[in-house]
C-alpha cells in the first residue's frame, strides 16, 4: 500500500468507556498508521463522530463524557494536533452539506442493503414486529453520513474493521455514480483498509471483552483496577506441571493481543512445557499493561483535569478540517449547481 502523499482518515463514535480491548483493536493502530501517513508525506484526518453517535445515544451528558474522554484518550495515546486533523465531527458544517447533496445520488437500495438496517430489520422480524419498527432515518441513512464523512476531505484510505468495508464500499458506490453523472471525476474514490492485526480482545470470562458483559479490562483504571481485573481472568484447574495448548488458554490469547512479542514468546513455551502457573502468567500480564499504559494514564489524567485545552484542540483541528473540506464541497457544489 502506497501512503505517499494520501489522505487517510479515521472515525470513532463516543458511545462507551474504554478498555484494553479499544485500545489493542482501535486507537493504538490508527494512531501508529497515522504516523506511518505523516511520515510519507501524508494527511492524517481524524475525528469524533458524536453526530453517528447520536444514533444510539440520546443522553446528552453522557455524549459530553463520552466525548471528553474520547478525545483525552487519543492524545494521551500518541495523536499529535499539530500534526494530525483532529478534531469532532459536528463542527464541521461542510460534512452535512455534502450529506444533503449525496442523497441525491443514493439509490435508495444501498442503504437497503445495508448491514446495520438489514440487521435490525431481521431483529424486529425475529420478535414478529413490523420490519421498521423502531428503526429512525439516521440509522438509515448512516452509511450516507459516513460517505460525507470520508469523501468531504478527498480520503484516499479508510482504516475500517471487517464489519465496516461495506460502509466504504458503498462511499465508493456514492462517489461512483457521482463521477459517472458528470462524466468526470468530481469524488475521489476511496479503499478501505482492513487492519487483520487488529483482532477483538477477548474479556476476562472468555467473551468479546464489552462493558455491557463487565468482562473488562479497564484502558485508564488505576493501577490496583487494572491487577484486579486481571487476577479475575478465567482459568481452568490443570495441574502447573502438566503440558497444555497456549491456544486453549484464555490468559495466553489476552496476553497475546497486549503484551510484545518476547513476552508472548515465553509465556507460550512456559505452558507448552508446564511447570509455569496461571498466578505467575497474570502477573507478568499485570505488570506488562502496567508498563505500557502507566504514562498513557498519567497523560489522560492531565488532559482530563485541563480539558479547556482539549476543546482548544478541537476547535482548531475543526478549522483545519474545514480547509481541507472547502475546495471538494466547493466543486461538487459548482458541478451540481452550475456555481462559478
Amino acid at each position: 500500500m502506497d501512503l505517499q502523499n494520501k489522505i487517510v482518515l479515521t472515525g470513532v463514535k463516543p458511545t462507551g468507556t474504554l478498555h484494553i480491548g479499544n485500545y489493542v483493536g482501535a486507537l493504538k493502530p490508527a494512531i501508529e498508521l497515522g504516523h506511518e501517513v505523516l511520515a510519507n508525506g501524508g494527511k492524517h484526518v481524524m475525528f469524533i463522530a458524536d453526530y453517528h453517535a447520536v444514533n444510539y445515544l440520546k443522553n446528552p451528558e453522557e455524549m459530553q463524557q463520552f466525548t471528553r474522554q474520547i478525545a483525552c484518550a487519543y492524545l494521551a495515546c500518541g495523536v499529535n494536533p499539530d500534526q494530525t486533523i483532529f478534531y469532532r465531527q459536528s463542527d464541521v458544517p461542510e460534512v452535512f452539506e455534502m450529506t444533503t447533496l449525496l442523497t441525491n445520488f443514493t439509490p435508495k437500495g444501498f442503504m437497503n442493503k445495508a448491514h446495520a438496517y438489514k440487521a435490525a430489520v431481521d431483529k424486529n422480524v425475529a420478535k414478529g414486529e413490523p420490519a421498521d419498527a423502531g428503526i429512525n432515518m439516521g440509522l438509515y441513512n448512516y452509511p450516507i453520513l459516513m460517505a460525507a464523512d470520508i469523501l468531504t476531505y478527498g480520503s484516499d484510505y479508510v482504516p475500517v474493521g471487517k464489519d465496516q468495508v461495506q460502509h466504504v464500499e458503498i462511499t465508493a458506490d456514492i462517489a461512483g455514480a457521482v463521477n459517472a453523472c458528470y462524466g468526470k471525476q468530481v469524488l475521489k474514490i476511496p479503499q478501505a483498509i482492513t487492519q487483520e492485526f487488529a483482532a477483538v480482545l477477548p474479556g476476562i470470562d472468555g467473551r468479546k471483552m464489552s462493558k455491557s458483559y463487565n468482562n473488562v479490562i479497564p484502558l485508564f483504571g488505576s493501577a490496583e483496577e487494572i491487577k484486579k481485573a486481571v487476577m479475575s481472568i478465567k482459568t481452568d484447574s490443570q495441574d502447573i506441571n502438566a503440558p497444555k495448548n497456549p491456544e486453549e488458554i484464555l490468559l495466553f490469547q489476552i496476553a497475546r493481543g497486549f503484551c510484545a512479542p518476547e513476552l508472548v514468546q515465553e509465556i507460550e513455551e512456559g505452558l507448552k512445557k508446564g511447570g509455569m502457573g496461571y498466578g505467575t502468567i497474570k502477573k507478568m500480564l499485570a505488570e506488562a499493561i502496567a508498563t505500557e499504559l502507566g504514562p498513557i494514564h498519567d497523560k489522560y489524567v492531565d488532559y482530563m483535569a485541563h480539558y479547556n485545552k482539549v476543546e482548544e484542540m478541537l476547535r482548531e483541528g475543526a478549522q483545519k478540517a474545514r480547509v481541507l473540506a472547502r475546495p471538494v464541497l466547493d466543486n461538487f457544489k459548482a458541478t451540481v449547481l452550475n456555481q462559478k
